[in-house]
């Protein structure tokens, strides 16, 4: 079995895609909330 040292992995990609995943969800949370409350005002 391969000795492991702790942090030796380059984890450059998965930081960047998940900073892009967090990015995408919070626009998509803002987007839907916007949307939420366009709908409760035009329904009113």
């Amino acid at each position: 079995m391969a000795d492991h040292k702790h942090g030796s992995m380059n984890i450059d990609v998965q930081e960047k895609t998940f900073a892009g995943f967090i990015k995408a969800s919070t626009w998509v949370a803002g987007v839907s909330i916007g949307i939420l409350i366009f709908m409760a005002l035009v329904n009113g």
